[in-house]
Formats: structure tokens, C-alpha cells, sequence
């Protein structure tokens, strides 16, 4: 190489991270290594320029996840740069939840050249198509070279084209595959890394990529179409008088609260949907499935999205007298597909027919809203004072209303109160993220409707990195590029156990955002969780503490410490109600010893 050129694989990288500049890619996640330098140094000059927000994470498994949390809140992969080896493997967690959680990803893993592998080289593993079974797309790159002093564009060494394949299958397209994982494998040999004397142009290169970037997003401000409109043979139209559900699971969205209500029909929303809101949810819909006089009557079930929360959901699709119908925008794609009873009918689209009256079952929505309305109530944490006791005659004697407005406020903190409170607590500009603790669950059965924005890795539904995913959402959310769309906070509900699973995410490296984020951590010294099963009545009760329950006494507060997040210790309702008006500055922890 001349002393006058930069190295081939810097040059590769600058233009492999401009060209996804250019196609919109506004986060980077960087894992420090040694064969990734090139492109690690690259996503600095980039933000350096203001093309790119670079994310920088010392652990590729809480790397995977921050980049999960990013494509949630912005719809767009942040591709997370990490180097060869057992770093690779590390995205694995995150690559299964991405794959079935439908999210987009893109992973840029560097490797060895060919002469280096198979020959038991350092740190070099078969990790070309390590992640075929799940990856949209995965392709083994070639090192770059220079050939005559230009860098080789073959068919697998253009930046652009790995770039525009790589987005195209990581975003999927309805009517094609769904959004998730992509690899892009990318060979590197030495030199590692080298921009001696080009750094000012290679910031100005980003500078031009970010504009273009810019010009092009002014003139296609939304997506123009992920894929083909479906025929009507496609189409799930909604008329007649059928007794029927509409079921909105994990990534279901608006659209099945607008069809709810379009249709005039009792939408069953998940908490973790995106749609539960609207005049027509029904929050206690598991006690009513069972209901023989409600649920008992459904005819028809009509389902968005990925339902998990229960088991009264599948038993009710798995019904014979139940006509299942799945709206699924990647139906025919080869993705799977809910389906408990494997006979429903699949269908890309759903549409309410013009000649259809939303008011002719207004009884069958009635009976499950009244019902619910019931409930509701009767499950509440929320205590309105006993105005009755106010002013009854000798209330200043008796001072009842004072005795008992103090009682409650005094009241230990149960899951019941915690979720609720969090729940009524966080707005429209914020951001909940919820575990899969037991919290998701408990919150599923009382949360009122309301317009909230959920997170949760339900893919697979995993305890795995929720607290990185988390710190994505909250980052991405926070520094949004329009300020009047910045969010506002961030708010976790996790186990203790969830919490310890993933305490490596707390770090947050020098230079990292230290976003407004509260993860409320629910602490019972274990997986309660498991305490429901029926193992909890069959194994031995020594056996099921170890094995199952895993009692842990971590001090919390030591470990928020020790990465330097604010701590609070909650344990009334008072406390936690005066918590929840105080304003967030910044990264904290509250612990909650649970009241059983």
C-alpha cells in the first residue's frame, strides 16, 4: 500500500457506513475490536460529521439488544459493528428475538480472510452463516483489495449493492418476508485500518451523505409502499351479524383498534399490543373468554398481531366452534403464522364492508363492555376516598375520611398497585417498557384502556436484555432528530431476576447519553414467576427453590451504584405516587420490595 493511500479496508468501511447514511440509517452500535477497526474508526468520523449517532457498547450481547430497542422506537436497523469470534456469537440472543418479533436488524460482523481460515487461526471461527436459520439475507464478503489503485467492486464487494440488499431484506415488505435479522459477513486483512492524511475528506464524504440523505427523505417523507396491495381474495371483509372478537396481540398496532371500532366489535388487546385503547377494549378479556355467557357465545375471532400473554387466547382459537381469521401482511411469504388450531384462515388485510352496521351488535359489545366495566372496578388499586365518610354527621369527631385516606397512602406497594400506578403514570409522549416478568402479565389483567407506548420483547419472550433494550428506546426517543417529537421518559417494569439476567446493560460507557430512564424493579428474591406452575404442587420444595425459583439477596442499591445510576427504595403507596409526579433527569433504578 502507498503511504499516500488509505487502507482498503478503511475505505470499504467509510463508504459501506455512507452508503447506509445515505439509505436513511441514523443510529450505529460499535463494539470495540481489533478486525472491526475500520469500521468502528469509520462510525466515529460519521458522527463526527452529524451523519450518524454512534452507540458505543462494551458487551455485543447488550450491544444486540440496545440495537433491537433503536429499530423498535424508529422503525430503521441500527447495525451494530462487532469484531470476529465468539463477539459474533454473542448477537444470537437478540438475532432470535429480532427474527421472531418481526424487527429489523443488521448486523456487520468482521472476519478473517480466506488464507486464515480453517487453520485454527486466532479468534476465527466458521461464523459465515452462523445465523442462516433466522437471517433475511446473509452473504460471506470478500476483504476488500485494491486493484490497480481502485478498490474492487465485484458482485459481492460494492458497498451500494450490500447495502440496498441488506435494508431491503432487514425492513421486509408486506406481502413479502417480514422485517428482521440480516448479516452482512465482512472479511477484513491487514492493514486493519489506515486514513492517514484523508480524514477531512472522508468527513466531508458523510457530510454529503447525510444532505443527500436529508434531500431524500424531504421527498419520500413515508415509506412509498412495502410491497404489493393484496387482491381481494386476500381480503378479510367484515359484515353480517356473527358473534364475533377482534384479538390483538404484540405488534398489532392501531390498525386493530381501528377495525375494533369500525366493526363495532369487542377488542381483546393485549397490554403489549399498541391497541389497547379505544371504547371498544375489553381489559379483563381472559376472565370473560371463560365467561360461558360472553366468551362462551364467540363465533368468530378475528386476530392481530402475536398474542402471548395468555392461555385463554389460544384456547379460544383452538375452539371448533370458533371460525379463526389471521391478518397477517406476510401471509404467503413462507413466515409462520398464529394459528393454535393449524385451520384458521390466513389473510393479509382485513376491511369492514361499506354495508356493514356497526350498531347491529351493539348488545354482544354491550354485554362485554358492561362486564368489564365491572371488573374493572373490582380489581383496581386506585382508592377514591370515601366521600360518604366525609360528610357523615361527626366526621370532625371521628376524623374517618383522614383515618382512612392515611391507611391507604401507608399501604404496602403489591405487583397490582405497582403496575397499575405505572401505567396511569406514564403518557402519551413517553415510553413503557415491560419484561417478561410476571409484572406483563399482571398488568394485562387490570390495565385500563388507554394510549401508552408499549415495548416488550414478546418474540420470544425472553428475560433476555430488556434492560439494553430499554436504554435503545430511550436513547432513540429522546435525541430524535425533530425536537418537538422528542419523547419524554422512559419507564421499565422488571423482576429482580430479569434485572440481574441483564445487569451488564447498566453500563454506561464514558460519552454515552445518560438518558431519562426509571426501571422499576419489582424484587420478591426470585422467579415467583414459576410459583403458578404445576411443578410448584409436584417437585420437591428444596428442589423447586434451587432449580426453579432461584432466591437471590443482591443488594440493588450497590449495584445501581456501581454503575452510577440513581437509586430510590419504594415501599408505600405514597411513596410511589409521590415518585411518579417528580420529574427524571436522568438514568435511575427504583426498587420495590414486593407486599405478597
Amino acid at each position: 500500500m502507498s503511504s499516500a493511500q488509505p487502507a482498503a479496508a478503511s475505505v470499504f468501511a467509510v463508504e459501506l457506513l455512507a452508503e447506509l447514511v445515505r439509505r436513511g440509517v441514523r443510529d450505529l452500535v460499535v463494539c470495540p475490536g481489533s478486525r472491526s477497526q475500520a469500521l468502528a474508526l469509520a462510525g466515529a468520523a460519521a458522527q463526527h460529521a452529524d451523519a450518524l449517532r454512534l452507540h458505543v457498547k462494551l458487551d455485543e450481547r447488550s450491544a444486540g439488544f440496545f440495537a433491537l430497542g433503536v429499530a423498535r422506537e424508529t422503525g430503521m436497523p441500527a447495525p451494530i459493528v462487532v469484531t470476529s469470534g465468539t463477539a459474533v456469537a454473542n448477537l444470537m440472543p437478540a438475532v432470535l428475538e429480532a427474527h421472531e418479533a418481526r424487527v429489523p436488524m443488521l448486523l456487520l460482523t468482521a472476519d478473517r480472510p480466506e488464507e486464515l481460515r480453517g487453520i485454527r487461526s486466532n479468534q476465527a471461527t466458521h461464523q459465515a452463516g452462523l445465523f442462516d436459520a433466522f437471517a433475511r439475507w446473509s452473504v460471506d464478503v470478500p476483504a476488500p483489495e485494491f486493484v490497480d489503485g481502485d478498490l474492487v467492486r465485484d458482485a459481492l464487494r460494492d458497498p451500494a449493492t450490500l447495502v440496498t440488499r441488506g435494508l431491503a431484506a432487514a425492513l421486509g415488505a408486506s406481502g413479502g418476508r417480514p422485517a428482521g435479522p440480516v448479516q452482512l459477513n465482512l472479511s477484513f486483512r491487514d492493514p486493519l485500518s489506515g486514513t492517514a492524511g484523508f480524514e477531512r475528506m472522508i468527513v466531508a464524504g458523510f457530510e454529503a451523505a447525510a444532505r443527500e440523505a436529508a434531500e431524500r427523505a424531504a421527498q419520500h417523507p413515508e415509506p412509498d409502499g412495502s410491497g404489493p396491495i393484496a387482491d381481494d381474495a386476500d381480503v378479510y371483509e367484515h359484515a353480517g351479524d356473527a358473534l364475533a372478537v377482534v384479538i390483538a396481540g404484540a405488534g398489532a398496532g392501531p390498525e386493530a383498534e381501528a377495525f375494533a371500532q369500525a366493526a363495532g366489535l369487542p377488542l381483546l388487546a393485549e397490554v403489549v399490543s399498541g391497541a389497547r385503547f379505544g371504547r371498544e377494549t375489553i381489559a379483563a378479556y381472559a376472565t370473560l373468554i371463560d365467561d360461558p355467557q360472553i366468551g362462551g357465545l364467540t363465533e368468530r375471532a378475528i386476530v392481530f398481531g402475536h398474542p402471548t400473554l395468555t392461555r385463554q387466547i389460544p384456547q379460544l382459537l383452538r375452539r371448533d366452534d370458533v371460525d379463526v381469521v389471521v391478518i397477517d401482511p406476510h401471509h404467503g411469504s413462507g413466515a409462520e403464522y398464529v394459528d393454535p388450531s393449524r385451520g384458521a384462515r390466513v389473510v393479509s388485510a382485513a376491511r369492514v364492508a361499506p354495508e356493514h352496521d356497526a350498531r347491529a351488535l351493539r348488545g354482544w359489545l354491550g354485554a362485554w363492555v358492561v362486564a368489564d366495566r365491572a371488573l374493572q372496578r373490582e380489581r383496581s388499586t386506585v382508592h377514591e376516598p370515601d366521600l360518604e365518610a366525609a360528610l357523615a354527621p361527626g366526621y370532625k369527631e371521628r376524623n374517618a375520611y383522614a383515618r382512612t385516606e392515611v391507611a391507604i397512602m401507608r399501604e404496602p406497594v403489591s405487583r397490582e398497585l405497582l403496575v397499575e400506578s405505572v401505567w396511569r403514570g406514564t403518557w402519551p409522549h413517553d415510553r413503557l417498557v415491560i419484561a417478561a416478568s410476571r409484572l406483563v402479565r399482571v398488568l394485562d389483567a387490570l390495565a385500563p384502556a388507554r394510549r401508552v407506548g408499549v415495548h416488550a420483547n414478546r418474540g420470544l419472550a425472553g428475560i433476555d436484555g430488556t434492560v439494553a433494550t430499554a436504554l435503545g428506546i430511550a436513547v432513540t426517543s429522546q435525541l430524535a432528530d425533530d425536537p418537538a417529537r422528542a419523547a419524554g421518559t422512559t419507564r421499565v417494569l422488571i423482576g429482580d431476576l430479569a434485572l440481574l439476567h441483564d445487569a451488564g446493560s447498566l453500563l454506561l460507557l464514558e460519552g454515552e447519553p445518560r438518558p431519562r430512564i426509571q426501571v422499576f424493579v419489582a424484587n420478591d428474591g426470585g422467579g415467583t414467576i414459576f410459583d403458578g406452575l404445576e411443578v410448584a404442587e409436584t417437585a420437591d420444595a428444596d428442589a423447586f427453590a434451587r432449580v426453579m425459583r432461584t432466591p437471590q439477596r443482591v443488594d440493588i442499591a450497590s449495584l445501581a451504584a456501581a454503575y452510577e445510576w440513581d437509586y430510590r427504595r419504594v415501599a408505600t403507596r405514597s411513596e410511589l405516587e409521590r415518585l411518579l409526579t417528580e420529574p427524571v433527569t436522568g438514568p435511575s433504578i427504583v426498587e420495590i420490595p414486593l407486599a405478597e
